[in-house]
């Protein structure tokens, strides 16, 4: 098994995903290039978090047209489980691989704090070691995260599931207070129609060891490892 961590210029969470998956779930995983348009030899991609390209036209917009965005296409059509996390998310939503778009917070400015999100679907590579309904922590650090769809889109991704995490107080409860950007139905992360393309805007890699606060986000990298195992 080999993950491939993309990098581009203004990328700078590649190397905290690269120590998770290589120092503390034990798998091989390897930082590529933007330039590097082949993925051939690789059972996964994420797409870390930062600020590709300075976040000039839109956050992930520039990024999103890179040639190597074929090649994670490819991958993922072969049901391979692509991951995009914060910036990452932001491009897999400009590459048109997921719904909707991130746009600036409903206060603009930068947020970076603890989350308490609600597990909305256990039923994706990337959360099959969680409980539906748990709530867990996780760290955001945007500008631009809020998620915005319309309506019809909104509608078909509750009725498919697809929705993910949601933002929620420490008691589970959609609040208005427990949302940090004005998601529209507090929406934190979600999957496309088949399920293996994932992107949040909260950072697990950033929870994945208990000395950091929390170790709630080690379980989706855990949940994709067990998913390659299991199908490639």
């Amino acid at each position: 098994m080999k993950i491939a961590i993309l990098q581009f210029g203004g990328t700078n969470c590649d190397q905290d995903v690269l120590h998770i998956l290589k120092d503390v779930v034990g798998v091989d995983a390897e930082t590529v290039w933007y330039k590097q348009e082949d993925l051939t030899g690789f059972d996964g991609v994420v797409v870390p978090g930062g600020f590709s390209y300075g976040d000039y036209l839109r956050a992930g917009a520039i990024a999103a047209r890179t040639p190597i965005m074929n090649s994670v296409k490819k991958l993922a059509a072969e049901g391979k489980p692509v991951l995009g996390i914060c910036n990452g998310f932001q491009i897999l939503t400009e590459a048109r691989v997921l719904e909707g778009a991130l746009t600036t917070n409903e206060y603009p400015k930068f947020r970076c704090h603890w989350t308490n999100l609600r597990v909305e679907t256990v039923d994706t590579p990337f959360t099959s070691k969680f409980r539906k309904g748990e709530v867990i922590r996780l760290p955001i650090a945007h500008m631009e995260g809020q998620f915005y769809a319309e309506e019809k889109t909104l509608a078909e991704l509750d009725e498919n599931e697809q929705i993910v995490f949601r933002y929620v107080d420490e008691n589970g409860k959609v609040t208005d207070a427990a949302n940090p950007n004005g998601s529209l139905e507090n929406i934190a992360g979600i999957v496309n129609t088949s399920r293996n393309i994932f992107g949040l805007m909260p950072h697990p890699e950033r929870a994945s060891e208990s000395i950091l606060g929390s170790d709630d986000g080690l379980r989706v990298f855990e949940s994709m490892v067990d998913y390659i195992t299991d199908n490639f």
